[in-house]
């Protein structure tokens, strides 16, 4: 047995290298190629908003402006709790703490800034389900003590089935345009060689944030229009012309 071994292993090292070596070949490309980037939205009524609201406070120390502002922004938790958010749509998206100074010079008073006390923030991330009910809730923030709104932003839940839309109006159109240039250029056919996809589902076509500070009492209902957001999608296509 140790000779059949020994005579298979002599066998295989007598082998010549291009037996076992290994090759690639590369066959290039050698007809025209266009390249096209082309982009394809669909339109859809948003179902989810995302707001970002918050409770600002001031007091001579730091203790007492984070221990003010926990009991503020504890209280406008209950409120969206109450008002049917759920907890995972709820998100402490910053706190703050600032020492405060008044920079405004006043005769007999010496030069520079003068401390007036710490200002502490607990930002808030909303994500609100019930698009009908954004007006309504921006309203109890304001009531629960919110001192700041930002948005709201709107958007699609699972823009996928959008996404699917837009891809094949993508791709339709590419192949489309590769057929005209072929047809232009005296060629038969256009053969697809590549795609390469980016996009954006489901978001506003431009940024709608807005920023604004509440008084408590204010009376009228907040009217809100949540319109359209559109899903996109660009396609980078290589099309050979072929006679």
């Amino acid at each position: 047995m140790k000779s059949a071994l020994a005579i298979m292993a002599l066998a295989a090292s007598s082998l010549p290298m291009a037996a076992i070596a290994q090759t690639n070949v590369t066959i290039a490309e050698t007809a025209p190629v266009v390249t096209l980037n082309v982009t394809e939205s669909v339109e859809g009524s948003p179902d989810i908003a995302t707001v970002g609201t918050g409770v600002q406070t001031r007091a001579p120390t730091a203790q007492a402006a984070m221990q003010d502002n926990a009991a503020k922004t504890e209280k406008l938790i209950a409120a969206l709790a109450k008002a049917g958010i759920a907890k995972k749509d709820i998100q402490t998206s910053g706190i703050n703490l600032s020492a405060q100074y008044d920079y405004n010079q006043r005769e007999g008073e010496p030069t520079g800034p003068r401390f007036i006390g710490y200002e502490a923030s607990n930002q808030l991330t909303v994500k609100l389900r019930d698009i009908k009910k954004v007006g309504p809730l921006l309203d109890a923030m304001v009531a629960a003590g919110a001192t700041n709104i930002n948005g709201p932003t709107f958007a699609i839940d699972n823009p996928a089935p959008m996404l699917v839309q837009a891809r094949g109006a993508a791709l339709k159109s590419a192949k489309a345009q590769a057929d005209f240039y072929a047809q232009a250029a005296g060629y038969r056919s256009a053969r697809l060689l590549s795609i390469a996809e980016s996009n954006s589902g489901g978001q506003p076509p431009m940024p709608m944030l807005q920023s604004a500070r509440f008084k408590a009492d204010a009376a009228p209902a907040t009217p809100v229009e949540p319109g359209q957001v559109s899903a996109s999608v660009t396609l980078t296509v290589q099309y050979a012309l072929e006679k």
